[in-house]
Parts: structure tokens; C-alpha cells; sequence
């Protein structure tokens, strides 16, 4: 998880100083920029209150597997506390299996694509958010 979110931020940063030179963007571009964007309003934690380990797994997944994409940037925070709740409510056998196994498995990998995406939808219909965000 950490590799390809520390490839996606170096890319989002390249792009983001390309695009602030006034460039126009192609579409894919800009969705990079755009799951760039929402992947730094992933990784800011409230102040005093830092997230566990199994907790920032679960959320980087979401946002590294495009799970955030159809969300607007604003919602993102509120989303993944949102989200974080639900697991540890729904699902504690996820952050157990991940302190269990210490890695993400193909099982685990195939657990958390169904709870985030259930969730996910979920929200978007709950929050009256259409499905471009």
C-alpha cells in the first residue's frame, strides 16, 4: 500500500507544478489530478488524534484503489471517518486479520474492495452526492 501511495503523491506533485504553469490537462491527467488531490485530504488526521496502523491501511486502500474518485475533495475526510467507523462496527474481523497476518492478503485485498465499495455507495446515496461527485 505504501509504495504505490508514495508513486501516486510523486506523480500528483509532478502534475500538480505542470499544471499550475496554466497547461491544459487531458482527461486522464486530470483525474490523476484530481485522486491526487483527494489522496492528501486522506492523509491529514485530526490534531492530537492520529489514526492506528490497521485504520490508515484501510483508509489509503480506499483512496489508492479509486474508491474516493467519484467523491468530491470536501467530502473526503468526512467520508473516511465515516468509513473507519463502519469497519471497526461492521467488519473488526478486517483490523484483526490485518494485526493477525501483519500484511494485506488476496483474500483480505478481496474483503476490503467488497466493504468499501458497499460503503461507498452507501454513502453516496446517503449524502445525495450523484455518481460523478
Amino acid at each position: 500500500i505504501a509504495g504505490s501511495l508514495r508513486l501516486d503523491l510523486a506523480s500528483f506533485r509532478d502534475l500538480e507544478a505542470f499544471a499550475q504553469l496554466g497547461t491544459e490537462l487531458d482527461a486522464s491527467s486530470q483525474r490523476q489530478l484530481d485522486r491526487g488531490r483527494r489522496m492528501v485530504e486522506l492523509l491529514k488526521q485530526p490534531q492530537y488524534s492520529p489514526y492506528g496502523i490497521n485504520d490508515q491501511i484501510v483508509s489509503i486502500f480506499a483512496g489508492t484503489k479509486g474508491f474516493l474518485d467519484k467523491l468530491p475533495v470536501g467530502r473526503v475526510q468526512d467520508f473516511e471517518a465515516e468509513l473507519l467507523q463502519h469497519v471497526r462496527d461492521e467488519f473488526p474481523e478486517i483490523l484483526e486479520e490485518l494485526d493477525a497476518k501483519g500484511k494485506l492478503t488476496d483474500e483480505l485485498d478481496a474483503k476490503l474492495r467488497k466493504v468499501i465499495g458497499d460503503f461507498c455507495g452507501h454513502y453516496i446515496r446517503e449524502h445525495g452526492l450523484d455518481e460523478e461527485g
